[in-house]
C-alpha cells in the first residue's frame, strides 16, 4: 500500500515527531511505501490567493489551480491511503493544515461535478493533544474533533477513516513520560497494520 502522509508540526523536538517517526517505522516493517509532506519543512503557502477565492467561490474550473496545489493532489491520487499527523491547538489542527485543505480540496477536485479525486482507501488521523483521553471524552470535544474531520474534510473521501488522539502529552504533566512509550508504540502498530 502507498501512504501520503501529512505532516504539520512547527518543530523538530516533539513527540508528534516522534509518533510519526514509529508510524512510518511500522509502515515500514509491513513492506508499505510512502510519500510525506512537511508541511512546515516545506513552507506551504495556507493562505488563498485571489484568483484562488474566485476559483472556489465561483465554482470556476476553469480557472488554474498552482503547480504546489497539484503537487499535492497529486499525491494523493497516487496513493491508497493518506495519513494526518499533527499537534492539538485549541481543539483544532494547527492553522497551516487548515490551510492545506483551504487550498488542496478544491473545486472539480475534492468536490463538485466530475470530482477528480479518487477514493481513497484509507484516512487515519493520528494527533497528540496536551489533555487526556478522559478530557475529551467527558468534554465531548474528541467527537468535535472527529466530527469536524472526519464527517467534513475526509466525508466519503475515503472508505475507512479514523482518528486516534495520543492524550496527555503535555509537559506540563507528569505522565507524560509514563504515555510516551505506549504511544510510541501504538504508533508503530498502526503503520504496521495498515
Amino acid at each position: 500500500m502507498k501512504v501520503f502522509i501529512v505532516y504539520c508540526h512547527p518543530g523538530d523536538d516533539s513527540l508528534t515527531r516522534h509518533i510519526r517517526e514509529n508510524f512510518i517505522r511500522g509502515l515500514e516493517s509491513s513492506g508499505h511505501s510512502y510519500v510525506i509532506s512537511d508541511l512546515y519543512k516545506m513552507n506551504f503557502r495556507t493562505d488563498m490567493s485571489g484568483d484562488e477565492y474566485s476559483r472556489e467561490a465561483f465554482y470556476r474550473s476553469d480557472l488554474p489551480v498552482p503547480a504546489d496545489v497539484l503537487a499535492e493532489q497529486e499525491k494523493i491520487n497516487s496513493s491508497n491511503a493518506i495519513v494526518f499527523i499533527y499537534p492539538v491547538f485549541w481543539s483544532e489542527a494547527p492553522a497551516k493544515l487548515v490551510g492545506w485543505f483551504d487550498r488542496v480540496w478544491t473545486y472539480g477536485f475534492a468536490y463538485g461535478e466530475n470530482r477528480k479525486m479518487k477514493q481513497l482507501e484509507k484516512a487515519i488521523v493520528l494527533v497528540s493533544a496536551g489533555n487526556t483521553q478522559e478530557y475529551f471524552d467527558r468534554t465531548g470535544i474528541g467527537e468535535a474533533m472527529k466530527k469536524v474531520f472526519l464527517e467534513d474534510r475526509i466525508f466519503d473521501r475515503a472508505k475507512q477513516k479514523e482518528m486516534i488522539i495520543f492524550g496527555g502529552t503535555s509537559r506540563e504533566k507528569e505522565d507524560r513520560l509514563l504515555n510516551w512509550d505506549s504511544h510510541l508504540k501504538r504508533a508503530f502498530e498502526i503503520g504496521a497494520g495498515l
